[in-house]
């Protein structure tokens, strides 16, 4: 089945902007911490911090950090994302402990709106859930047996299961672990991901880019969007490069910098 998107800020570092202001002005006071926090008012915070992200001064901003669960996207961006290592931690639905007898995917744009290679899609993915529901039933079958002889199908499987319950879900657990090698890179999947905020500005500088795969592209969009609305002086620049000036790909730059600044300052609107 096709599965659409969802990302949720599930969790972040509260008042995320006083802590990094308090952090970075530590690092040239006199005064604590105690002292140094009583003094900040809102404003000050804001002025500090837009002085601060301007100069790129962003090491304590490390301090701070952000989760997101993330549902109805494919193992082609999950695979990109966990390339984002430093500051970055994850945890991803396993194909090896979940029996998807019933999967969903995700289908590029490029195909969806083509009649015919949307219909050679869908049937690919409709034979590829049926090979690993029989694959991971016969192995299954083959498990049993090789304990209890020969096995008559899955009414067998219930009388197994009453003899040892335990025994048939660590077979089964066995057999998907297997039968999973035909799900495609398609396969819808969910993930939380926590990345502190320096990390996720390097997130956003490469993935945001229109040069980025089309699907980890609108993922960073949409956490873009979401951190800006709870820490929007840290996050004021957050995006490619050329938000900033000159597109630094050369001759491989994607020509859109007028349509990136746009989609930025649509994020700054929604605030």
């Amino acid at each position: 089945m096709l599965k659409n998107r969802h990302v949720e800020l599930i969790r972040y570092t509260p008042e995320p902007e006083k802590l990094v202001a308090s952090a970075a002005k530590l690092c040239y006071s006199k005064s604590g911490i105690d002292k140094i926090e009583s003094k900040l008012t809102d404003e000050g915070v804001e002025r500090f911090l837009d002085m601060l992200m301007d100069l790129g001064h962003t090491s304590t901003i490390e301090h701070i950090q952000y989760s997101f669960g993330i549902e109805g996207v494919s193992r082609v961006l999950t695979h990109q994302l966990v390339r984002h290592r430093i500051g970055s931690s994850y945890s991803q639905q396993s194909q090896r402990y979940v029996s998807l007898k019933q999967f969903d995917y995700i289908m590029p744009p490029a195909i969806e709106n083509n009649i015919e290679t949307k219909d050679i899609f869908e049937k690919t993915m409709m034979d590829l859930q049926d090979a690993y529901n029989l694959l991971s039933n016969k192995l299954l079958l083959k498990y049993l047996e090789d304990r209890w002889g020969n096995i008559d199908g899955n009414e067998r499987i219930i009388i197994a299961e009453s003899e040892d319950k335990n025994f048939v879900n660590k077979m089964k657990k066995k057999a998907i672990e297997d039968a999973r090698y035909v799900f495609p890179n398609a396969c819808e999947t969910k993930i939380v991901v926590s990345m502190n905020a320096r990390a996720l500005l390097n997130f956003f500088e490469h993935r945001c880019c229109y040069r980025a795969q089309w699907e980890i592209r609108d993922l960073a969009w949409d956490m873009l969007s979401l951190v800006e609305k709870v820490a929007p002086h840290i996050f004021k620049n957050a995006g490619p490069k050329c938000l900033k000036g000159v597109c630094p790909e050369g001759k491989m730059s994607c020509g859109k910098m007028d349509l990136v600044r746009k989609r930025k300052d649509m994020i700054k609107e929604e605030k």
